[in-house]
């Protein structure tokens, strides 16, 4: 870079003032990093303070906003093998010039795994957009390529200018001259070459018409050829920015929730006491769930109990004999985080439970509460992890007013390297015994560094551990969670329940989140009954279920679902007689005859079939004329699609759970992928997957739809 010559100084007696930049040379920084300002001799010149020139911002043709891209870089955007991921940029150049955008995918290696030209979204906003599809794990990379387009420039001149009969051929003449610049590159083959040179011949020959000679130039077979190898001038890359592409798990994937000590647990008359179930008797309710589709069993914590300040049933400060505790409650003399309940089992009945589930084709994912009761080893060996109260006292859990007496926080503060060493060597306990997901308790309430630094060691050493993050918390918390690394989050779901909700929080969370957080919906929780749930009978279960599965590639129920177990404690949003403070045996017969457990077996089979709902981009929200009906769409391309088949599916669902609703639909057909129809005849075969019925429907279906016989259409859309 050409330096500008520095200019004279003023004399020394003409007054004048400071530039920013001599003010700033002027400056000192202290210790403290306080600036102060150097005294010099009165009179003394103003030295010439050296400087790097910064770098500049743009090349030749600026390419800016791209995405996705989270704070410049900082953290990599998010992806699974086969996904598409959606690239858009904003590129543009000075005067009437054509300009051209490619998206470049940079494999882990560092090299350029494949390109595509990117496509004009928006031409007056110069918005371009484009799929990247990743086909393996690892870090990888992808940056926007702006570039000056010659070919287009001439085109789009040379239609105007020859039918006009100006500077005809002038304008012949620089496309041939063009295209015969373009057909002597490397990249372009043999073939190629004989269709671009065969348009040069055709530009040049005074003995056909000037149209019929710009018609070679303007060959569909010149514009596939230079599609496929374009002439790029004024190439202007991008930085390379991150993309951490995972198994296809972090996206897509039905999670069971279930306690295993409740599973074969046996009341004893006699005794009055309650004998807990095994991890052996719980392997025999394996079958059942994975009869229903399921993909992940998640087990709540299995490690022994304390028995100081032990909870009773309902949360109760008293227990009476026979009272197994919060499991939550972690820690005793017969071990902690890296040890299992006695009353359960030994590791080598774990690891026939893992081995259970893996041959019915699922994986088992643990609970992670870093906390401990009062009688965790770690209390007496390692009491500076803990909080000293001033009057010596060890602080125990608080939410104000909750209290939880039975457990111990740790702090983080004190010990960190300890405290981290320990975690991680702890969660390799479990991944040894073939743990592959962990359901992190409460992860807002630990520093986000600790998780950051402990989700990429073991993702360096593990990548198909998959974290779920049970962060039901503030936005900010729960999205730099997301980013920093946790695989996906529980979310909001559990509290939209109108259909304006639902339609706000579907169309945000397959928004821009989509590039960094993966929504994991859930109808309800060991710890959370809403009031919809309570008051809303079994139809709410069912209308709850169809939202869940099919508005977010993840999700799960909590067991007992089956059973509509919907009676809440008095003054809280949770079970009444609740499972975390004793056993729950089920009959799961009775669940059979509710017919909800075949509602989420079908909801799981109708998940794996199609592609457009393991997807968390793609969703359009369609608008209805019933305030209780919301519509939505997943639509993969052929392009997108794992399977290379295009597939749509409409869902309606009525959200109110004590009556019928009815109304019209207004399908955007675009987004559909559907050609608008002349008038009102149908326009798709909508094959609904719920009940085999298959309706006619034209750009605005009437439906009707009742709250438990038929709460919602799944619709696998066919193009008539």
């Amino acid at each position: 870079m050409t330096q500008m010559p520095t200019p004279p100084q003023q004399p020394e007696s003409t007054p004048r003032r400071r530039s920013r930049r001599a003010v700033l040379a002027a400056e000192t920084t202290t210790p403290a990093g306080l600036r102060t300002t150097a005294s010099a001799p009165a009179g003394a010149p103003t030295a010439p303070v050296p400087s790097t020139p910064r770098p500049l911002s743009v090349g030749r043709i600026p390419v800016v906003d791209v995405y996705p891209v989270l704070e410049a870089g900082r953290w990599p955007a998010r992806a699974v093998v086969g996904e598409a991921v959606e690239v858009t940029a904003t590129v543009f150049r000075e005067g009437h010039d054509a300009v051209a955008a490619t998206a470049v995918l940079v494999a882990p290696d560092g090299s350029d795994h494949s390109w595509v030209r990117m496509d004009v979204v928006n031409k007056g906003l110069d918005h371009y957009r484009a799929d990247l599809i990743p086909d393996a794990e690892g870090d990888w990379g992808f940056r926007v390529e702006g570039w000056s387009d010659p070919y287009g420039t001439w085109s789009h001149d040379a239609a105007i200018k020859v039918e006009a009969g100006v500077d005809v051929e002038l304008m012949l003449a620089e496309g041939a001259a063009l295209l015969e610049r373009a057909a002597e590159r490397d990249a372009v083959d043999g073939a190629q070459r004989a269709v671009l040179l065969d348009a040069v011949a055709g530009l040049r020959d005074t003995q056909r018409t000037p149209a019929d000679r710009l018609g070679a130039g303007l060959a569909t077979a010149v514009g596939d050829v230079l599609a496929a190898v374009p002439v790029r001038e004024h190439l202007s890359p991008s930085p390379t920015y991150p993309l951490l592409v995972q198994r296809e798990t972090a996206l897509f994937g039905s999670w069971y929730e279930f306690f295993p000590r409740s599973e074969g647990a046996t009341y004893d008359e006699t005794t009055g006491r309650w004998r807990s179930g095994t991890l052996q008797t719980a392997s025999e309710r394996l079958p059942a769930i994975a009869a229903m589709g399921f993909d992940v069993v998640y087990l709540t914590p299995i490690h022994p109990i304390g028995t100081t300040h032990r909870k009773g049933r309902n949360n109760s400060l008293t227990t009476e004999p026979g009272d197994p505790g919060s499991p939550y409650a972690i820690g005793s003399a017969d071990g902690g985080h890296d040890a299992i309940h006695p009353e359960l089992g030994t590791f080598e009945d774990f690891d026939r439970f893992v081995e259970r589930a893996r041959s019915l084709g699922m994986e088992v994912a643990l609970d992670v509460a870093l906390q401990c009761s009062p009688d965790h080893p770690w209390v007496t060996e390692h009491p500076e992890w803990f909080t000293t109260r001033i009057d010596g006292s060890i602080a125990y859990a608080e939410n104000p007013p909750k209290k939880y007496q039975d457990i111990y926080p740790l702090n983080f503060d004190n010990d960190p390297e300890g405290i981290y060493q320990e975690m991680r060597r702890m969660l390799q306990v479990w991944i040894d015994h073939g743990v592959t997901a962990f359901r992190v308790d409460n992860p807002h309430t630990k520093p986000l560094v600790f998780w950051e630094r402990i989700l990429r060691d073991i993702a360096a050493d593990h990548p198909e551990v998959v974290f779920l993050s049970e962060a039901f918390t503030r936005p900010a918390m729960m999205h730099t969670l997301a980013k920093i690394g946790f695989h996906q989050s529980y979310t909001y779901f559990t509290w939209r329940n109108t259909k304006a909700e639902i339609e706000e929080y579907l169309t945000e969370v397959s928004g821009p989140p989509a590039a960094y957080m993966r929504p994991s919906f859930w109808p309800t929780t060991h710890d959370i009954l809403t009031p919809y749930m309570q008051h809303g009978g079994a139809a709410a279960f069912a209308i709850r279920a169809v939202l869940a599965a099919t508005g977010s590639p993840t999700w799960g129920i909590y067991s007992g679902y089956e059973l509509v177990e919907n009676v809440p404690r008095p003054g809280v949003e949770e079970q009444i007689d609740n499972e975390k403070y004793e056993f729950k045996p089920r009959d799961w017969a009775a669940a059979e005859e509710l017919g909800i457990s075949r509602l989420l077996g079908q909801l799981n089979a109708i998940r794996r079939e199609h592609p457009a709902l393991q997807r968390l981009r793609g969703l359009t929200v369609h608008r209805t004329s019933d305030d209780a009906i919301v519509a939505f769409s997943r639509r993969v391309t052929a392009a997108q699609s794992p399977t290379g088949v295009e597939d749509t599916v409409i869902v309606v669902v009525n959200t109110d759970p004590h009556h019928t609703r009815d109304g019209v639909v207004r399908l955007d057909l675009e987004a559909l992928g559907l050609p608008a129809p002349e008038g009102d005849e149908p326009v798709l075969a909508a094959h609904d997957l719920l009940s085999g019925a298959v309706y006619a429907w034209g750009a605005r279906p009437y439906v009707r739809l009742d709250p438990w016989a038929q709460c919602a259409h799944v619709i696998h859309v066919r193009a008539l």
